[in-house]
């Protein structure tokens, strides 16, 4: 079914070989970004209950063990809920270098009917010009999209975090007052 709209669509004919390798990373950040939601609201909760039960029971009361200890939790915490969005960053970055090789390649295209044919295959030449915008059009498009995406997750980690740490700065008596 892809198929056959992708091969009917004249917007992924005119963007050429380029707008297909950024729609397939498009996609691959779009899984990655709904993983990491997913993750987020469903995983983080059993995830906070886990570190601080482990907290409870390794903490020694030594201030420089604990300090030790809390700080590798968080850091465990933290990079748990990161876990991909590293990725999703890359690809945001990817993407409007993609744009950018299509662009050249269109022009590569329409530089190649000037020389064949002049200027008079006016269709050809806006076939080239076509393809170079495309997939500039299409590039910053998405990557616009995964740069708001990743920034909204970096916050969502960074507050969690925060949160975690005065949870764990809780005497254990206090715990259900904190809101763990």
């Amino acid at each position: 079914m892809l198929g056959d709209w992708l091969e009917q669509s004249d917007l992924f004919i005119a963007g050429g070989w380029v707008l297909l390798a950024i729609l397939v990373i498009s996609l691959v950040m779009w899984f990655l970004i709904l993983e990491r939601y997913l993750f987020y609201f469903v995983g983080r909760p059993q995830l906070v209950r886990d570190i601080v039960v482990k907290w409870q029971r390794q903490r020694t009361r030594v201030p420089e063990v604990d300090d030790r200890l809390r700080e590798g939790l968080t850091n465990q915490f933290r990079g748990q809920l990161a876990s991909w969005v590293g990725t999703i960053q890359v690809i945001t970055a990817i993407l409007p270098l993609l744009g950018l090789l299509g662009t050249v390649v269109g022009m590569i295209k329409t530089f190649e009917v000037m020389t064949v044919f002049g200027t008079g295959n006016v269709r050809g030449m806006a076939d080239g010009i076509s393809q170079a915008l495309i997939t500039t059009m299409v590039g910053l498009m998405t990557a616009l999209a995964g740069m708001y995406f990743a920034n909204d997750l970096e916050q969502r980690i960074r507050r969690e975090t925060e949160h975690l740490t005065e949870v764990l700065n809780v005497e254990p008596g206090e715990l259900d007052e904190a809101g763990a």
